[in-house]
């Protein structure tokens, strides 16, 4: 028991459980259906534009380029989910990629669901995210002043505090509870569902050597990231979604953002177009409920070598 606390990160566990027992605690004693409206913006705004669009397909994998004003404006919007800051969001899923499903990969999926979920966040990682690995994987949102200064925890609760001021003027507690708390758990859980479910439930469209999955519920959870497969196949394609029933709502922000004229290199899949792409879903289906043990041992490059596919080498 001892060398489990040891291992906790302690402040991280108190932040959890109080913000789970507020959310859990919100339906009866802190209801009404304003509040519920809030925290359903809020979960687009933080969820959408700040995790799916902002964090991932934009500074990590940087599929499209946008105006400086407006990747500022989407890093706030995720600093606003309480999922880190851009620097360490970037660096540790850049990780995950290089090293899907192995001894690197931060959320390993074969350390089972709760592991992959949340159990990788509660404990201390004194070798896995220090300084160094961050600078290295995420070199070009750590040279970025703007985005430094919104990875301190202080500027991320200082964001969260000025929210919740906005709330309660608004509409009071209950537009705090909602807004802060509930929104940020329920977006806490939809994000973590594309390490876990999405590495175990769903099906396969594109060949991989590592578990990711296309899974329905967790892409409509999450604007779209649950098409995980897909989204492995070509990390650096700002679309996930390709089949006519894989909704991808990320996507469809970017394409809209790209008709006004506010993104520009938005990186496709090449062969995008439907008919050279189902041909390859043809050729690769076949082997798309095969599970990643029955394909031989996955053949790996180092960390550093398959952090090339991203868009931006460490």
């Amino acid at each position: 028991m001892s060398s489990l606390l040891k291992r906790l990160d302690l402040p991280i566990v108190i932040w959890f459980l109080a913000a789970h027992a507020v959310a859990l605690a919100a339906p009866f004693y802190f209801f009404s259906w304003g509040a519920v409206g809030a925290a359903a913006i809020l979960y687009v705004v933080t969820g959408l534009f700040g995790i799916t669009l902002g964090y991932h397909r934009l500074l990590t994998h940087r599929s499209l380029k946008v105006p400086r004003w407006l990747e500022r404006t989407f890093a706030v919007c995720g600093a606003l989910s309480l999922q880190h800051g851009p620097i360490e969001w970037v660096a540790q899923h850049r990780l995950h990629h290089a090293d899907t499903d192995g001894d690197s990969d931060p959320h390993d999926s074969r350390r089972g669901f709760w592991w992959s979920h949340i159990g990788w966040l509660l404990v201390k990682h004194p070798d896995g995210f220090d300084a160094p690995m961050l600078r290295r994987f995420a070199r070009d949102a750590a040279s970025d002043p703007f985005l430094a200064a919104l990875s301190s925890r202080w500027v991320q609760v200082g964001l969260q505090a000025a929210l919740a001021a906005a709330l309660f003027a608004v509409g009071g507690i209950d537009y705090v509870v909602w807004g802060i708390f509930v929104r940020i758990v329920a977006l806490y859980h939809a994000t973590w569902f594309v390490n876990s479910a999405a590495h175990m439930w769903g099906y396969r469209t594109f060949a991989s050597d590592d578990r990711a999955r296309n899974c329905w519920w967790v892409a409509l959870l999450v604007f779209g990231e649950g098409w995980h497969n897909n989204h492995h196949d070509r990390p650096d394609a700002a679309r996930a979604g390709y089949r006519w029933w894989e909704l991808d709502m990320t996507w469809a922000a970017i394409r809209g953002l790209e008709l006004v004229g506010l993104a520009r290199g938005v990186k496709r899949r090449a062969g995008e177009d439907p008919g050279r792409l189902i041909a390859r879903v043809q050729r690769t289906s076949l082997r798309k409920e095969m599970p990643c043990e029955d394909r031989g041992p996955k053949k790996r490059r180092s960390p550093a070598a398959r952090a090339l596919r991203l868009g931006t080498s460490p």
